[in-house]
């Protein structure tokens, strides 16, 4: 298939962690343009719930879940109903993550398990449940989601960049059980984008954020990229559809930067 025809996503079927907001928020509602049938989960069921009634709105088929990534059960779950709601799975997109700040000597235990539970054991869980449909189908494609941070080390970012590298290595180890299946394994790792994930390090106990430092960051970001921008989630979705898409059937054990340079600056 040659032209637009290999980006349309009609009958296909994609499941979505992280779907209340941010990266997998546009990546649902972009996936359901292109005519998936999405399937989203988020441990805010009602930002979930919120994402599926947009695009329910717009035309669109959505089921919206609430779902903590980091039980499996759940995340079977997940899965299961978008096998028993459509039929199918083509499109696992583990997005759900969070970010974490501290000097290595400051982190406490809780911290870490915090972070390694969703960053890491829900992008695990996530392809653990997708392997178990897409493998007996025959194909799928599977987007996890890493980071720029796994590309320069950064002081205070050590827990979330440690979490994200592993999901970089995990998507490239399934790809290579997955390929003889005919499922695809890839992972983006976005720069900076502005979400909700935005001055996570700036806020204080009440998560608020001083607005000048808030500017400062953002002109500090702006500036460590060659195109003197940065992202907004829409462009992360676009780099999930490309991987969802017949466009990308040869891309597989791949790292996809949208990062406006950052990685190569930093």
């Amino acid at each position: 298939m040659t032209g637009l025809g290999v980006f349309d996503l009609d009958g296909r079927v994609a499941c979505i962690t992280g779907g209340a907001s941010g990266i997998g928020e546009a990546a649902a509602e972009t996936l359901a343009v292109a005519g998936a049938a999405v399937v989203l989960g988020d441990i805010d069921g009602d930002g979930a719930a919120r994402t599926r009634d947009r695009i329910v709105a717009d035309g669109g088929r959505a089921v919206a879940m609430a779902v903590d990534t980091t039980q499996a059960d759940q995340v079977n779950a997940l899965v299961a109903a978008a096998v028993d709601e459509f039929g199918r799975l083509d499109v696992m997109a583990n997005v759900a993550g969070v970010g974490s700040y501290g000097d290595v000597v400051d982190v406490t235990e809780a911290e870490l398990d915090r972070v390694l539970a969703i960053n890491f054991k829900g992008v695990f869980f996530g392809c653990q449940a997708a392997m178990r449909v897409m493998a007996p189908q025959g194909s799928g494609s599977i987007v996890n989601v890493s980071a720029t941070a796994i590309n320069t080390p950064v002081g205070g970012l050590s827990v979330y960049a440690a979490t994200k590298a592993a999901v970089a290595m995990l998507t490239q180890s399934l790809a290579v059980e997955a390929g003889p299946d005919g499922v695809r394994v890839n992972t983006i790792a976005p720069g900076f984008t502005l979400t909700n994930f935005v001055g996570g390090h700036l806020r204080d106990d009440q998560g608020r954020v001083d607005p000048a430092e808030m500017d400062s960051y953002l002109k500090l970001m702006r500036d460590r990229s060659p195109m003197g921008d940065v992202c907004e989630a829409s462009d992360q979705a676009n780099l999930i559809w490309f991987l969802a898409s017949d466009a990308s059937r040869y891309v597989t054990g791949q790292i996809l930067r949208a990062n406006a340079g950052q990685s190569i600056t930093w």
